[in-house]
């Protein structure tokens, strides 16, 4: 597997209709955005909240590292979620 290969991985943020935020990982980010629209795929924390937008997106992560980074957001609280979306 190539170098590049294994960098594919994003961590995203999407913005819910009342305001919250969601964090997870992908290797693309715009059809998973797509899966949490629909009903089948998405994450159910979007029953009874809507997917508005990806708000912040990192890249250049493995499975791995972008699973760390995950757990690091998910622990952040509201503000600093907010200054990171902001950065």
């Amino acid at each position: 597997m190539s170098e590049n290969k294994t960098k594919d991985w994003f961590v995203y943020i999407i913005e819910a209709d009342d305001g919250s935020y969601y964090t997870g990982i992908s290797t693309d980010v715009e059809r998973r955005f797509d899966e949490h629209n629909g009903k089948l795929c998405g994450a159910k924390y979007f029953n009874g909240r809507r997917p508005v937008a990806v708000v912040h997106k990192e890249a250049g992560f493995n499975r791995s590292s972008a699973s760390r980074r995950e757990a690091e957001i998910k622990k952040m609280n509201r503000q600093q979620k907010l200054t990171l979306i902001k950065a």
